[in-house]
């Protein structure tokens, strides 16, 4: 079983991969929604960061001087990313994260962990992208720290949706900002892995669901 497969399994054995009616924060109605917040246990942080970890391993060459985890869910990721990394391939890179509101008392700022300098190169660790809005808020607090290079971006899942216009918000992020997205899995993937194929005795895609999914990404997604 590849890392992929055991990837889309555990986040349905958490309670992240989940399926039903959902709203999600462009506004689109969906059927499948991917809520990292729903992570809560040492094992599955361990797991989640192992993950991360041999997918940053797969695709993203070069030093990385720094993981950046928006908050709030990006914190536990890249904290978890960062553990893996040093555990499994004996690599010791720094992480730091954002608050939502800067601290105006004792060493005050908006960052927290690793001090950015100018020149690192630095990583973003995310949960999902939908339509890129994210990470247009995370850029402005990256660029405000310091004069720094992003080595790309990792996610969970690449949902595959049109961002602000007709292509994916990994597309479009990539033109605009110059950064690759890394995702674990993509939503087809998710499909491919689970359709008819249970889950601990479970069908989590049967047929129906797999219509509502697929017609979910001939509204909202680029082929």
């Amino acid at each position: 079983m590849s890392y992929k497969e055991e990837f889309v399994k555990f986040m349905v054995r958490s309670g992240v991969l989940l399926f039903g009616d959902f709203t999600t924060k462009s506004g689109r109605k969906t059927p499948y929604f991917v809520n990292t917040g729903n992570y809560k246990t040492g094992a599955q942080a361990a797991l989640l960061g192992e993950y991360y970890a041999r997918n940053i391993q797969e695709h993203v060459e070069g030093k990385i001087d720094a993981l950046f985890g928006p908050a709030y869910k990006g914190i536990p990721l890249a904290v978890a990313a960062g553990i893996s990394m040093y555990r499994l391939f004996d690599r010791d890179v720094n992480y730091c994260f954002n608050r939502k509101e800067a601290k105006d008392h004792g060493e005050g700022g908006s960052m927290v962990g690793y001090k950015l300098r100018d020149g690192d190169r630095v990583l973003i660790v995310e949960d999902v992208i939908t339509a890129g809005t994210a990470i247009r808020e995370t850029l402005p607090v990256l660029r405000k720290a310091a004069d720094i290079e992003i080595a790309g971006m990792v996610i969970s899942v690449d949902r595959m949706e049109r961002g602000q216009g007709e292509k994916t918000a990994i597309q479009e992020v990539y033109e605009e900002f110059g950064i690759v997205t890394y995702p674990i899995v993509t939503v087809k993937e998710i499909i491919e892995i689970l359709h008819n194929n249970p889950v601990d005795g479970k069908v989590y895609i049967d047929d129906e669901m797999k219509s509502k999914m697929e017609a979910y990404m001939e509204q909202y997604c680029v082929k």
